[in-house]
């Protein structure tokens, strides 16, 4: 079956947080991660069936979900995950934060690789834990880890953790394997657990390949907890659910401990059967969804060389996150968001939402329809011929 990902889907009005937040009905919003795309048919028709039948009170999450989301790692990924290191929740950022709290005491730190999704940030903090940068470097078009740093930031006994984002949000690098060997044998060396924030790993474009960090190795399984969910790569990031993957049965428990401590233990009806229809009947429309994302970002490469050659795109790699540098504007990021929404009615994201090295730099979400992207592109080029 062909999808149609050209589709405009009117969403101004139906309480869309990305598009309902601006002022103004003019602003074109790139900036939250969700994706302006209906999502697979079968997860349609799924939820359908279930909203006919009326009734929606308190889910038990059967064998059938678990099933779904080991079969689908087991077969697109290669990785096997027993269901009884599953625990689900309500989504990524809470599990995040209900790991960081399983494993940590306050006081303790904990270790990102900036630039790095903002939500990290608040989940540190609100945990009494202290946050420690070791920034990725920028060589050519992409972005590597800077191994001697992070041998460094690790070797001190308060780092409990290292908050991995497997692909990398908004850098859009997809770590290799051997980048992953090098990280996870440092940290099983210096004591620290991997959490892997792995929200994005289905977003991933052809020449690349997502390696779960866990898969790795039995001594990267048992060093490592994996957060995971299908709400990016579907689209159903409002249907609110997520898995934490935990081999250790002790740390395991905590981390129940820590779901319910934080009152995230209860999932909706929609996130159960959602999920079961994205990983049973949604490869097809998966694989043509990332087609589309990929010619995206190749079209705004082509226009972005033909246009506006002064401002470097990252290599896109994997999500739908697109990392342009704009620092020849001499604009502080922040002010430059501003403007272009007042001036352009261009809803960017600031660079500096994803640590003090994003300045300078502006996150695009290019996951929309071409006709949109090209807007978007069009809005951006006009604000930089007049300022």
């Amino acid at each position: 079956m062909k999808y149609d990902f050209d589709q405009v889907i009117p969403r101004r009005g139906t309480d869309s947080y990305k598009w309902d937040s601006a002022g103004s009905p003019d602003v074109l919003p790139m900036w939250v991660a969700d994706m302006d795309f209906r999502t697979a048919p079968a997860i349609v028709d799924a939820l359908r069936r279930r909203v006919e039948h009326g009734i929606f009170g308190y889910t038990r999450v059967p064998d059938s979900y678990y099933e779904a989301v080991t079969g689908w790692f087991a077969r697109r990924h290669g990785w096997t995950i027993d269901r009884g290191w599953m625990l689900y929740t309500s989504g990524v950022v809470p599990a995040i934060s209900a790991v960081i709290k399983a494993l940590t005491r306050p006081g303790d730190k904990v270790l990102v690789q900036t630039p790095v999704y903002n939500c990290f940030f608040s989940s540190i903090r609100n945990n009494g834990c202290g946050m420690v940068a070791s920034p990725l470097v920028p060589v050519g078009n992409t972005y590597v880890m800077d191994y001697d740093d992070l041998e460094q930031k690790l070797s001190d006994p308060q780092v409990k953790v290292m908050l991995l984002c497997n692909p990398h949000n908004p850098v859009g690098h997809v770590w290799k394997r051997e980048e992953l060997v090098r990280l996870g044998d440092m940290c099983i060396r210096h004591g620290v657990t991997v959490v892997s924030d792995e929200i994005h790993c289905e977003l991933v474009f052809p020449g690349h390949r997502y390696t779960p960090f866990a898969s790795i190795s039995e001594k990267f399984l048992q060093h490592s907890v994996t957060c995971l969910s299908p709400s990016k790569a579907f689209n159903i990031a409002g249907l609110q659910i997520a898995n934490i993957v935990c081999i250790d049965a002790a740390l395991r428990a905590k981390i129940d401990r820590a779901i319910n401590d934080n009152e995230v233990c209860d999932v909706n009806p929609f996130g159960v059967i959602a999920t079961q229809a994205a990983y049973n009947e949604g490869e097809e429309w998966l694989d043509q969804l990332i087609g589309y994302l990929h010619a995206n970002y190749l079209y705004m490469q082509d226009f972005c060389s033909e246009n506006l050659p002064q401002f470097p795109l990252t290599a896109l790699e994997g999500t739908y996150l697109v990392w342009m540098d704009c620092r020849t504007l001499g604009l502080p990021s922040e002010e430059l968001e501003r403007r272009l929404v007042a001036e352009a009615g261009l809803w960017l994201n600031a660079g500096t939402m994803y640590g003090a090295e994003g300045e300078g730099f502006m996150r695009w979400n290019i996951a929309c329809p071409r006709t949109t992207l090209a807007e978007g592109l069009k809005r951006f080029l006009d604000f930089c011929r007049k300022s």
